[in-house]
């Protein structure tokens, strides 16, 4: 079946398959639907999950038996994290995060942040390496990780958090001088260095895609959200 990326709280995985690396996302929780990214390296087996946000029962069984490696979070909000504390504890998983945000999720989960990342830090998924962006204004230390297929033949994938959607940035709650530095670094670090064919998935709701959103910075720049 073809990958769109659109799913609903309870619905099955949509599993998205590249030459070296799987890509399986979830909605949890029906008031937030919040996104969670299982990714696979087909080489070793190795997976690594994007955001552990809630529902840990679900979350687990898509992981399944092959064990948990890596659980990165990409920003520090409540919404993000809520099952990580279980899911580190059933899989002894390592955690990852912005370093800005890793005290904040500590205080709020319990859970000590074992890799604090910066921008240009890699972080590995078995044998596929995820570039850490450093996207702050949602929050300090929000993060986006990029998987580069383009070299075999495919094109960039980039999971963005909370601070791309389809549509515009993330919020930033009436903050002028946040909005700002988050355009700006959406505009640089992202779109900026990324093709249009780059593929982007965000903390909720649905993928988009970088050339369709590109005509439209100015416009979110202009309109302050």
């Amino acid at each position: 079946m073809t990958y769109t990326g659109d799913v609903s709280v309870g619905d099955a995985a949509d599993v998205r398959t590249l030459e070296h690396l799987t890509i399986a996302k979830i909605a949890v929780d029906p008031q937030m639907s919040n996104n969670c990214y299982l990714l696979r390296c087909t080489e070793t087996g190795e997976q690594l999950l994007v955001d552990a946000a809630d529902d840990a029962a679900t979350v687990l069984a898509l992981v399944g038996d092959s064990g948990l490696g890596t659980v990165v979070t990409t920003h520090q909000h409540w919404d993000h994290h809520r099952a990580l504390a279980d899911v580190v504890a059933a899989t002894d998983a390592e955690v990852g995060a912005g370093a800005p945000d890793a005290d904040a999720i500590t205080e709020q989960t319990g859970v000590a942040v074992g890799r604090r990342v910066e921008h240009g830090d890699t972080v590995m998924v078995g044998q596929c390496p995820l570039t850490v962006i450093a996207i702050a204004g949602h929050t300090p230390g929000s993060i986006a990780l990029l998987y580069d297929d383009s070299p075999h033949g495919g094109h960039p994938h980039l999971f963005t958090g909370d601070s791309l959607f389809p549509g515009g940035v993330g919020a930033t709650f009436g903050d002028a001088e946040a909005f700002a530095q988050l355009i700006d670094e959406v505009e640089t670090k992202v779109f900026g260095t990324l093709p249009d064919e780059t593929w982007f998935y965000p903390g909720h709701g649905k993928d988009g895609v970088l050339g369709t959103e590109r005509p439209h910075v100015a416009e979110w720049r202009e309109r302050g959200w």
